[in-house]
């Protein structure tokens, strides 16, 4: 499947864009400015890119406790989602919700998610509502492999599978659901394996090579589009961030073998490199691009800074009992 070269650039700048959110959002949580938990999305940056690729603006996704990746692929303003960390009113949840709650619907972002597995039956929903509609929007669900052992998997997908709908499952399989590996919670070496059980195609691809899940993603949507019902894509990969910004006792679980892995495998200067082996994008572009993300988050975080809080009398407005 030949990718277009602006596509493939795109690509890459998404990755670039999400990474420096990444690492400014870190450096500003440890200045204790950002309240609450964070999630950082290091190293899973080309399945975030790979797959919003292929999405429209009105197409839907669902998210996890680790979506500003996602977030920013599908097109939300860098300086909605800093606001948001900051509990700012300016923030897309109006500083409300924080990284669990992140949402944008005008871009079909329809929110992160803090319980595992919770974005599941909203992605159904989504798509039941495309269906019903007679549109060809399509709902991205994004998972982790702590979800894959829940009810709401079994029954999500299976529901969506009876009734052919237009949704894509998007598991985010970093070997790790907080400290428990994969192995220890599946027997299955691919767990896009478990589509057969439910008659729909399931297919593992490496989740640090952008094109690669392009491509697999590009066919499950346009499958779903077709209304011919629901694809899970396996993306391996790998975490470079913590399971939370700050925690200590990381090298307990995780051995400095697979760390040195996670540098090895870093999506961002293997496809760098890769576009520069093929002609596609210059030294000379690619440290623009780098700057621009630079220069676009220090805007980010300096109107998170200079944005207010949300008034104490609004505490209740949005809220529903």
């Amino acid at each position: 499947m030949a990718v277009e070269k602006e596509k493939l650039i795109d690509m890459y700048r998404t990755m670039v864009r999400i990474r420096t959110f990444e690492e400014s959002l870190r450096k500003e949580f440890a200045k204790g400015v950002v309240p609450g938990f964070i999630h950082l999305y290091d190293g899973q940056e080309a399945i975030a890119a790979g797959t919003c690729a292929n999405l429209r603006p009105n197409d839907y996704i669902t998210s996890t406790h680790r979506g500003n990746g996602h977030c920013i692929a599908k097109g939300m303003p860098t300086e909605k989602l800093m606001a948001e960390l900051y509990a700012k009113r300016t923030g897309c949840s109006k500083g409300k919700g924080g990284q669990m709650h992140c949402s944008d619907m005008q871009i079909g972002v329809l929110g992160t998610n803090g319980i595992v597995g919770g974005q599941i039956p909203i992605a159904g929903g989504a798509a039941l509502s495309a269906q019903i509609r007679k549109t060809d929007q399509v709902a991205v669900c994004f998972l982790t492999d702590g979800a894959i052992n829940t009810s709401r998997f079994h029954e999500g997908i299976n529901m969506a599978a009876i009734w052919d709908l237009p949704v894509i499952y998007i598991l985010e399989n970093n070997g790790l659901a907080i400290t428990t590996r994969v192995s220890y919670s599946c027997k299955l070496e691919n767990v896009s394996d478990r589509a057969a059980a439910y008659g729909i195609p399931g297919i593992t691809v490496d989740g640090n090579d952008v094109e690669a899940v392009y491509e697999v993603v590009a066919k499950a949507v346009a499958r779903a589009r077709k209304g011919e019902g629901p694809t899970i894509v396996e993306c391996k990969t790998l975490r470079g961030a913590d399971v939370f910004e700050g925690e200590e006792d990381s090298q307990e679980y995780r051995t400095k073998e697979e760390m040195e892995e996670v540098k090895r495998r870093d999506p961002i200067p293997r496809f760098r490199e890769k576009l520069a082996n093929r002609g596609i994008l210059t030294e000379q572009q690619a440290d623009r691009i780098q700057q621009e993300a630079h220069e676009e988050m220090d805007k980010a975080v300096k109107f998170a800074e200079e944005s207010p809080f949300p008034a104490s009398e609004k505490t209740l407005e949005d809220v529903f009992f």
